[in-house]
């Protein structure tokens, strides 16, 4: 491989923000500017915020979420100036 041109590959967690459950993988999004640090087992690492793993998704735990489709299509029109 080259040297110099690929990104760093570390260690990372990533925090769900609809159960607070963090899971730690390595990612190239280590060195990405803005990142909280918080200490996950023990280790101080860079976390990232999603809003859907498999920890909250409806798929893996069963159970119904509901979605503000309304709101979006609003926010659409709001943004878009869509007539209807």
């Amino acid at each position: 491989m080259r040297q110099g041109i690929h990104p760093e590959y570390g260690i990372m967690g990533f925090r769900d923000i609809a159960t607070g459950h963090v899971f730690v993988t390595r990612s190239t999004l280590v060195n990405r500017p803005g990142l909280a640090r918080q200490v996950v087992d023990g280790v101080e690492m860079p976390v990232l915020d999603i809003e859907i793993s498999s920890a909250s998704h409806p798929l893996w735990t069963g159970q119904a979420r509901i979605i503000d489709t309304e709101g979006r299509v609003e926010a659409f029109r709001r943004r878009y100036g869509a007539d209807s």
